[in-house]
């Protein structure tokens, strides 16, 4: 493994660009739990080493000079920019069912609260949150309500701008039964168009794609040089990733309680810092399965 490869490992907590052989081991041996009805097992995330993960490669003013998915981090932030760390919500029960939520308000589960307070513990103990935003959904804004209680923030400001996508006639469906229940929804929600918008009212890519990354800018204008929370959902993770880097296809899962870092400039620029990383996670149960926040988000 390459001096690369090691800091891959680490949390965006840790910023020491030359860690110690010691800091190094100590950084490999958590291990993260698979879920099973009562048995956690452990098994390693598939980390991945891309060459340029930018939306604007040409900029010289740009934040990133190396970046990592997976839980890697680069160093390099200026008061030019807003560090926006975007995390999808903590479990539900529909997420462990597999059953599609989109605009449906759905609590979270136990397990889910424990990922919130082991995301909340977390960011608590890194530099500085200045805000806390939400989606308007209750899954989304009890994570971020007990993120911004562990960062000592006073509010959450919760913005329907950053909801799951709607996902018309299938929401309430468990994923194996959807194509049943309608079998044109399901067909819409299958396809690799971006415009394809889904019957009973659901949104295309391309609308959720919109609204998104417009007010995820609009939050980057009014906090240019401050960190900030954005607790969102997997679909909607998957879009913003999409502005940052266009060219490059997003991770199989947003994981619930991933933390993804982007720098985000008044002018415009997006690019990520890191990706995917659940390292809070190694003392949580969480679904391997990641659902809701793979392709078929919801």
């Amino acid at each position: 493994m390459n001096a690369l490869s090691l800091s891959s490992v680490q949390s965006p907590n840790h910023y020491s660009l030359s860690p110690t052989l010691p800091t190094i081991l100590r950084r490999l041996k958590p291990l993260f739990f698979r879920r099973t009805p009562k048995i956690y097992q452990p098994f390693s995330l598939n980390l991945l080493i891309p060459s340029n993960f930018m939306a604007d490669s040409n900029s010289r003013a740009s934040v990133l000079a190396d970046s990592v998915e997976n839980g890697g981090a680069t160093h390099t932030f200026g008061p030019k920019y807003a560090e926006i760390i975007v995390i999808r919500h903590g479990e539900t029960e529909w997420n462990a069912d597999r059953r599609i939520q989109g605009h449906l308000d759905v609590d979270l589960n136990d397990a889910g609260r424990q990922q919130a307070v082991a995301v909340a513990d977390r960011l608590s103990r890194e530099p500085k949150i200045s805000a806390v935003y939400s989606s308007d959904l209750k899954r989304a804004s009890e994570t971020a309500e007990t993120i911004a209680k562990g960062c000592g923030v006073l509010e959450v400001t919760k913005d329907p701008a950053f909801r799951e996508r709607h996902l018309g006639y299938l929401q309430g469906s468990v994923l194996h039964e959807a194509a049943k229940v309608n079998p044109d929804a399901y067909q819409a929600f299958l396809s690799n168009r971006d415009d394809q918008e889904i019957p009973g009212g659901g949104e295309s890519f391309d609308q959720l794609y919109e609204r998104s990354t417009s007010a995820l800018q609009k939050i980057a204008k009014k906090h240019i040089g401050e960190r900030i929370v954005v607790v969102s959902h997997g679909g909607t993770i998957r879009a913003l990733h999409k502005r940052a880097s266009p060219h490059r296809r997003c991770a199989a899962k947003v994981l619930n309680t991933s933390v993804n870092v982007f720098h985000l400039s008044d002018e415009g620029k997006w690019s990520i810092k890191s990706w995917g990383d659940v390292s809070h996670l190694n003392q949580t149960e969480f679904l391997e399965s990641g659902f809701g926040g793979d392709r078929n988000s919801g």
